[in-house]
């Protein structure tokens, strides 16, 4: 760790740089699988901004997920195996989906999915994660959140077609750190009440059977960014993905990995799971 970074340290933030959407006249897309002879992987550029990045835990008490849009909790897990599908989805899958319940007083909590990530050695963490033919996916370095107006509805469709569409329900992130410490490449949160509706611009992920939708982020100054250094195997990031309620305080959590400029030279590459959960509210 070099002075500047002991210094930034000190106050209680570091300085990150963080991947924003350039303007464009085009609408973003980005291949999730190799794309077809002669297509490139994506229609986008990024900029590399640097942001202040708070040490939330050095003001935990005064962040929530009604609120800010995430909290950390200190959640072990009874699964010691992360690479065995089917062994996360029978027991982690049943642990998030009743502590998502505890959360927000939900009426049924169903986990859809999970994602295992790795970052990889010597390489940076500033891409999107779909630039090469890699089965498992890098850290991701754009700004983002993972579903937009039109794509969380439409989830809740695929999932409970049977529930009325402007039934309240919630899509959570829960992201964990796997096999050690996450020192190199943490995630940052942005606080969803200073990301405005003007900042997401709808981006189309595209897979070989289907078309996704998320929203990538454009710059804005007001942006408060926190992170949570050295995140454990034991200690669990829950984040709103979407919030079908209007009226809600932070409906969207934009969020996005950095490398942390205090991380030892020596620190084992980021590995992580994340699983989403729909919540059917009350």
């Amino acid at each position: 760790m070099d002075a500047r970074a002991r210094q930034t340290q000190q106050h209680g933030y570091v300085t990150g740089k963080l991947g924003y959407l350039m303007p464009s006249p085009h609408r973003p897309y980005q291949y999730m699988t190799p794309p077809p002879a002669g297509a490139a992987w994506h229609n986008t550029d990024y900029e590399q901004r640097a942001c202040r990045i708070v040490n939330a835990r050095q003001v935990a008490a005064s962040l929530s997920l009604q609120d800010n849009g995430f909290e950390l909790l200190e959640r072990p897990s009874k699964l010691a195996d992360f690479h065995d599908a089917a062994q996360v989805q029978e027991i982690y899958y049943r642990e998030l989906e009743q502590l998502a319940l505890e959360l927000t007083g939900g009426l049924r909590a169903l986990v859809f999915d999970h994602q295992l990530r790795q970052r990889e050695a010597g390489r940076p963490a500033l891409g999107f994660g779909r630039e090469t033919a890699s089965a498992t996916p890098a850290a991701l370095g754009r700004v983002h959140n993972d579903y937009t107006e039109l794509s969380g509805p439409r989830r809740l469709r695929q999932l409970m077609p049977d529930m009325a569409q402007d039934h309240p329900f919630l899509i959570l992130n829960f992201w964990r750190p796997v096999a050690h410490a996450a020192l190199d490449t943490p995630l940052a949160l942005c606080d969803a009440r200073s990301f405005a509706t003007q900042d997401w611009a709808s981006a189309d992920l595209i897979y070989p059977d289907r078309k996704g939708e998320i929203y990538l982020g454009r710059y804005a100054p007001e942006h408060r960014w926190y992170y949570y250094p050295a995140m454990t195997p034991q200690e669990l990031l829950v984040f709103v993905s979407f919030d079908s309620r209007l009226d809600s305080t932070a409906r969207m959590t934009p969020h996005c990995a950095f490398d942390d400029p205090t991380a030892p030279e020596d620190a084992p590459p980021r590995r992580s799971i994340e699983a989403r959960c729909l919540v059917i509210l009350d």
